[in-house]
């Protein structure tokens, strides 16, 4: 990588770094007064001379020539369009000045936390020194207008759009960009603590779907080797008894867990107007305990997929002895990618799946997808109460490898935008109780098969860690961190 466009020059540190670097840095803004600034400093911070060139985003290509190796849209800059048109023509023209392997390095403030739960910074990587005090004066979805007072007592205001981080990964989706990273103040994984910053690095390279973890995203691929190893095969087939592995509704303390998860299905499908002709698409299907009730219990058609081959596999064997082969089709596959047409099913079905996806936007934009007109989506996921801070949650968040998890909020405000409306009881029927009682169950039953030789099929680590987990989820769910229940929209 050589060529580099940075977009929002500004005051020109980015394009004097990236020439101290040794990359080949054009310098746009749409300011000349700014571009006089950048220049006057690169030539008094290193004698460089910066290739400027006054330019709008929107119109990107009539006013800067020549393919980039990458485009750099720093400093919150992206921030400062207010319309979403203008946001998708900017990130469009980007795009098209991208070399084919190109990169979009995009960053923004973490609105999220500054709209969920305050603003607060940590001034580790933005905003550094003490000659400035930086807050919010104003703050709602739609505006974020900045005070930034200075140890000389003046005073300076910038209004900005509070652009959360999910709806910018989104947009960055639907203008082309294949694979989109996110990382939280320049680190990976952040879930230690709310960053003050996120950086986008969008890839515009088409790739195929290769053969093992190439068609999945870095997220399922965690989950798809988890539940593909032997140790978690052997467990929740032992502890759950390989049909349903999903929370159960509980009517005693000492119900089976089998009993509880199948009551979960049939409250489920007692929503759902299904018969015969109903096609049915199971998100997430595990070892197909779900699909099999659907089929046997409605005749319904059941597509199955899962990302687990070897969950899979005995689904498949199951259905076999069951006489099921015909009703339903199991699926290798992700659901952040559905391998389905549009308008193609009657019903999206999904237990707690959507918590293993790094981008539950994508799996609930391919949902709407798939869905034919008057389809209906019913699911459950085990997810944070809102408002819950994502620092309180981090024993869960690394115990399943990922960054953050859904909450009643979001899945709503999803719906809301993707056109759905509750189908029954106000679109989500809450039961976090049954969290409590689902995870202290299999904490008790995982100690009793413990105690009876359990330790022969499921390695003492695994054991060790996922007690350690249940506990977690327990205490998450008593305190009323986290959350349970079934959602219900039609579309």
């Amino acid at each position: 990588m050589k060529s580099v466009l940075d977009v929002a020059t500004g005051t020109g540190f980015h394009s004097v770094r990236l020439l101290e670097a040794g990359f080949d840095a054009v310098s746009a803004d749409g300011s000349a007064d700014m571009l006089s600034k950048a220049f006057k400093n690169g030539m008094e911070n290193g004698g460089h001379i910066l290739r400027v060139v006054q330019a709008d985003w929107r119109w990107l290509n009539r006013d800067v020539h020549g393919e980039y190796d990458a485009i750099v849209c720093l400093g919150n800059s992206f921030t400062h369009l207010f319309s979403e048109r203008d946001r998708r023509k900017a990130l469009a023209e980007f795009y098209a000045m991208l070399k084919h392997d190109g990169v979009l390095i995009l960053d923004q403030r973490n609105y999220d936390a500054m709209l969920d739960r305050g603003f607060s910074s940590k001034h580790t990587f933005y905003y550094c020194g003490e000659d400035v005090a930086v807050e919010p004066e104003y703050l709602d979805e739609g505006l974020c207008r900045m005070r930034y007072n200075f140890s000389d007592n003046s005073e300076y205001h910038l209004n900005m759009f509070p652009l959360r981080k999910d709806y910018t990964r989104r947009l960055m989706s639907e203008v082309g960009f294949q694979h989109i990273e996110t990382y939280g103040d320049f680190q990976h994984t952040y879930r230690e603590e709310q960053p003050d910053f996120f950086v986008h690095v969008a890839e515009k390279e088409y790739r195929m779907d290769e053969e093992g973890d190439g068609a999945y995203s870095a997220a399922v691929s965690t989950a798809r080797t988890y539940y593909n190893s032997a140790d978690a095969d052997a467990f929740y087939a032992s502890v759950w008894g390989g049909e349903d592995i999903h929370i159960g509704l509980y009517e005693s303390d000492e119900e089976p867990i089998a009993d509880a998860s199948r009551r979960t299905v049939q409250r489920m499908a007692e929503k759902l107007d299904l018969d015969d002709s109903s096609v049915v698409l199971d998100l997430g299907a595990g070892y197909g305990g779900s699909a099999r009730y659907l089929a046997e219990t409605y005749g319904s058609r059941v597509i199955a997929l899962n990302l687990s081959e070897v969950e899979n596999e005995r689904n498949r064997d199951k259905n076999a002895q069951r006489g099921l082969t015909d009703k339903i089709e199991v699926v290798d596959g992700s659901f952040e990618n559905i391998p389905y047409p549009d308008d193609s099913v009657d019903v999206v079905w999904s237990q707690d799946a959507f918590l293993h996806s790094g981008n539950r936007t994508r799996v609930l934009e391919e949902i709407t997808r798939v869905l034919k007109p008057g389809g209906q989506l019913i699911f459950t996921d085990p997810m944070a109460a809102d408002g819950t801070s994502t620092a309180v949650l981090q024993p869960i968040l690394d115990r399943i490898h990922l960054d953050t998890m859904g909450s009643p909020g979001f899945y709503r405000r999803e719906m809301a935008r993707l056109g759905f409306s509750p189908a029954s009881s106000g679109g989500f029927e809450e039961h976090r109780e049954q969290l409590v009682n689902h995870y202290g169950r299999v904490l008790d039953e995982t100690r009793r098969q413990e105690a009876e030789g359990l330790a022969g099929k499921v390695s003492g680590e695994y054991l060790t860690q996922m007690k350690k987990g249940l506990g977690h989820w327990v205490d998450g769910g008593n305190e009323r961190q986290l959350t349970w229940g079934i959602f219900h929209f039609k579309h």
